[in-house]
């Protein structure tokens, strides 16, 4: 049951929505942080993009992430709300509160997959597949799941490029300054893991549904 005073703000956060729309995000956000959580934290995967370019200011700024990661998801999501609309911006909102839940529970549990430090580039694949699924999952819903989504969601729209290209683009830039401070063979199958996860994300949110039977062709 939904607490009493939540009820409201969530049933206008939903409106609108369809329950498969809604079960969409809220897979593809369980999908993702379980990658993650199990994945690129216990191998120790680097990022491209948002959180790459956080770790890389905290590195060589020492500024705090935890005053960077909302400064620079506000910005994405500024640029993202001008050129995407409310809807967007409503249905992220859902889509972000709902990645950080998921955090939250797979905290409360051990490692629930082998530690795949012994083979980088099996545990890069692994960690791409998660979040491009994942995040595809929600992207496909017209949301996103951090900064990261709606800054590339954002540059597809005003480049026209496809989105693939978008997040690879904020990525490898990312990833190359990060040289400055980890090691090629770390940045090796980040570089593995962003493109198989750009090219998912890709893929899900522009595959075809098959049509049901009876309806026209």
């Amino acid at each position: 049951m939904i607490p009493e005073i939540l009820a409201g703000p969530v049933r206008k956060l939903t409106e609108g929505l369809t329950r498969k729309k809604i079960l969409c995000i809220v897979l593809g956000a369980a999908i993702t942080t379980f990658g993650i959580h199990n994945i690129h934290q216990q191998v120790g995967i680097t990022e491209g993009g948002i959180m790459g370019l956080m770790l890389l200011l905290h590195h060589w700024f020492g500024l705090s992430p935890a005053l960077l990661t909302p400064l620079l998801d506000a910005l994405c999501y500024l640029l993202a709300f001008k050129c995407l609309g409310g809807q967007f911006l409503k249905i992220s909102v859902l889509s972000t509160g709902s990645v950080a839940l998921f955090y939250k529970l797979w905290e409360q549990f051990p490692n629930m997959l082998p530690d795949l430090s012994r083979w980088p580039l099996l545990a890069a694949l692994a960690g791409g597949a998660f979040v491009g699924i994942g995040v595809g999952l929600i992207v496909r819903q017209g949301g996103s799941a951090g900064g990261d989504d709606a800054l590339a969601l954002t540059i597809s729209r005003v480049t026209h490029w496809r989105l693939s290209r978008a997040y690879l683009f904020t990525d490898l830039t990312v990833l190359a300054l990060s040289l400055t401070y980890i090691p090629v063979g770390r940045i090796a199958c980040s570089l593995v893991t962003v493109t198989l996860s750009s090219f998912l994300i890709d893929r899900i949110q522009t595959a075809a549904l098959p049509r049901r039977a009876g309806e026209a062709g």
